[in-house]
């Protein structure tokens, strides 16, 4: 029998998937939110997931309970997985309801000035001294967004790659201000409650995969400017030649 478990609240955590995270907030639920908030609901973690409104909100529940529909319907899921999955979902325009979580994943537009705001107010109403404010930024300095907060060592940065149901990979970037303790939990909430692979990069541009990426893709663009191949060669040459799915 394993041992058991505690957070600093002294809430037994033994057994719930994400070790001592077990309530999962996410800020924003468009193509990235939505497929972070599913990806921790099959995991089996309870998720709270907040828009801006309730229009939003709705087309966002929408898009995550479609993509569970297909994942069930074709055979990624049972149906009783998918009703589960549905059933540790929750919706809010409300930040002030994240006051419990032990995560909060911040997924909205890539825009330095809305992410600190949205960190500032995070700061003020998660109330869990050792609760992990995360962003999904694929580019901003996670050191901006840590100093924008009272508690810049429970920073870090958390990059998903779309779709996150799918693709395996996850950057974990911790900023200067970002505490052992907190990359060693993102690391295993990444790997042992999602299921990823997660990797490590300094807080620099791109990070590893889009600094490896973008000048990648200038290259492709320069050589069907110049005339060099067609762009179905290209894709073709990549796919075949480097084992590139996607080209």
């Amino acid at each position: 029998m394993p041992a058991s478990r505690k957070t600093s609240e002294g809430n037994d955590v033994t057994g719930i998937p994400g070790g001592d995270i077990a309530r999962v907030g996410v800020v924003g639920c468009g193509q990235m939110g939505a497929g972070i908030a599913e990806v921790c609901a099959r995991a089996g973690l309870d998720v709270k997931v907040a828009e801006t409104t309730g229009e939003a909100l709705e087309i966002g529940r929408t898009r995550l309970f479609n993509s569970l529909a297909k994942a069930a319907d074709r055979g990624k899921i049972s149906e009783a997985e998918r009703d589960d999955t549905q059933a540790r979902l929750s919706f809010t325009t409300d930040l002030g309801e994240f006051a419990d979580r032990d995560l909060v994943i911040e997924a909205v537009v890539e825009n330095e000035q809305v992410k600190t705001e949205i960190f500032q107010v995070l700061d003020q109403v998660v109330t869990r001294p050792d609760a992990i404010l995360a962003s999904n930024t694929s580019s901003i300095p996670l050191v901006k967004l840590a100093v924008a907060t009272s508690r810049p060592d429970h920073v870090v940065g958390i990059h998903f790659f779309n779709p996150a149901p799918v693709q395996q990979l996850v950057e974990l970037i911790p900023a200067l201000t970002t505490s052992e303790g907190t990359l060693s939990r993102a690391q295993a909430f990444a790997e042992k409650a999602l299921g990823k692979h997660a990797i490590r990069a300094q807080d620099r541009s791109g990070f590893v995969v889009n600094a490896l990426l973008v000048p990648y893709l200038l290259s492709a663009i320069r050589m069907f400017e110049s005339g060099i191949a067609s762009r179905e060669d290209i894709d073709n040459g990549m796919e075949l030649g480097c084992a590139h799915p996607m080209g």
